[in-house]
């Protein structure tokens, strides 16, 4: 069984109860101002989680601190994202949180908003050159890393000898695809280097988007004669749309295929045996970390957090706090459940009433 659900890197612990234990009064102008904080989330298509869990959870934070709030999704379109931005920041927000669709028209934005005097904040993904206050995530590079290690255990229970992997990977404008990838190569290029795995297929996915996911591995498995072995995919969405394909071509089960997101679909993906493994990252530690900063610099307040992360463009440090992921299995699915990140009725539907209670999930 893998260690608790919950657990953090005590880093990463020390990150979270550090922002309350270390805020410093400012004089700054926001302090004078109605607290309202704008938040643009980046679509609804690459990952349920966006809509489904961090709308929710930093809704909750907010309405429970007392402060206004102005949540909005950007649907994928660059346009609509910097749109959103400009009616917030003339609608009077005091902190704006982002999450970017790419980082030069993230940083466009936070650009925007340091001019007007309003202090932002990087959600889950960090805007190279922005300049953000804080950046908050998970460890991305572990996040690839789990994947790794997870497709090389499956290849292992299942006996695959010299397999051949396909990597699908994230959207070459998203610094957090990057990082899932500098991670599960770390994993798996020693395999390469030592001729135990081949690298059949590598290829990023733009925008995130699974339906071209699904056409470039359809091309991979082509290509490759249908000799693909293991799917290291960057998350969820990604990953069905492998087995989706696999599914065709009569592999799925066969093919060990990664996740990350520990959305209901990949679950169930799990749970049928399509899937090897997730990633699952609390987004509700996340969202929580995110309003506490939020509403202090909201309020005029600076917190003090113990972590940074190198912005690899300016190379400046930027304050963070970064959790910690965890490997999610069929052995530990329930897990996911018991934290209530997906409820039992989600995931439980009629075909998967039988996997669930067999899984443990009641």
């Amino acid at each position: 069984m893998r260690k608790g659900i919950l657990a953090l890197t005590m880093t990463g612990m020390l990150a979270v109860t550090g922002l309350a234990a270390c805020a410093e009064d400012t004089t700054d102008p926001a302090a004078t101002k109605t607290p309202k904080i704008g938040v643009i989330l980046p679509d609804s298509k690459s990952s349920a989680r966006w809509e489904t869990a961090d709308r929710k959870y930093l809704e909750a934070a907010f309405k429970a601190a007392g402060v206004k709030y102005d949540i909005q999704n950007a649907q994928g379109d660059k346009t609509q994202f910097q749109s959103i931005a400009d009616q917030m920041i003339t609608g009077g927000v005091t902190v704006l949180v982002i999450v970017n669709l790419d980082s030069g028209t993230g940083k466009a934005v936070l650009d925007k908003a340091k001019a007007q005097g309003i202090p932002t904040i990087d959600y889950d993904r960090l805007t190279l050159g922005g300049g953000a206050e804080y950046y908050v995530s998970f460890d991305n590079v572990a996040v690839g890393r789990l994947q790794g290690e997870g497709l090389v255990k499956c290849l292992t229970d299942k006996g695959v000898k010299n397999p051949a992997i396909a990597q699908l990977n994230g959207s070459p404008t998203d610094n957090n695809a990057t990082l899932f990838k500098q991670g599960g190569v770390s994993v798996l290029q020693p395999k390469y280097d030592a001729k135990e795995y081949t690298l059949a297929a590598d290829q990023a996915v733009p925008d995130w988007d699974n339906a071209q996911g699904g056409v470039i591995f359809q091309q991979m498995l082509t290509k490759a004669n249908g000799k693909i072995d293991g799917v290291l995919a960057a998350n969820d969405g990604l990953g069905n749309a492998a087995i989706s394909v696999l599914k065709t071509n009569k592999l799925n089960g066969k093919v060990p295929v990664t996740g990350q997101d520990a959305t209901a679909q990949g679950l169930q993906n799990i749970l049928a045996g399509d899937q090897c493994m997730t990633v699952y990252k609390a987004v509700k530690k996340e969202a929580d970390a995110t309003a506490e900063l939020a509403i202090a610099l909201a309020k005029g307040e600076k917190k003090q957090v113990s972590q940074t992360t190198k912005d690899s463009e300016s190379g400046k440090d930027v304050p963070s706090v970064l959790l910690e992921p965890q490997a999610i299995y069929l052995e530990n699915v329930k897990d996911v459940v018991s934290d209530g990140y997906v409820t039992k009725e989600e995931l439980c539907t009629a075909d998967f009433a039988a996997k669930c209670t067999a899984a443990g999930i009641s």
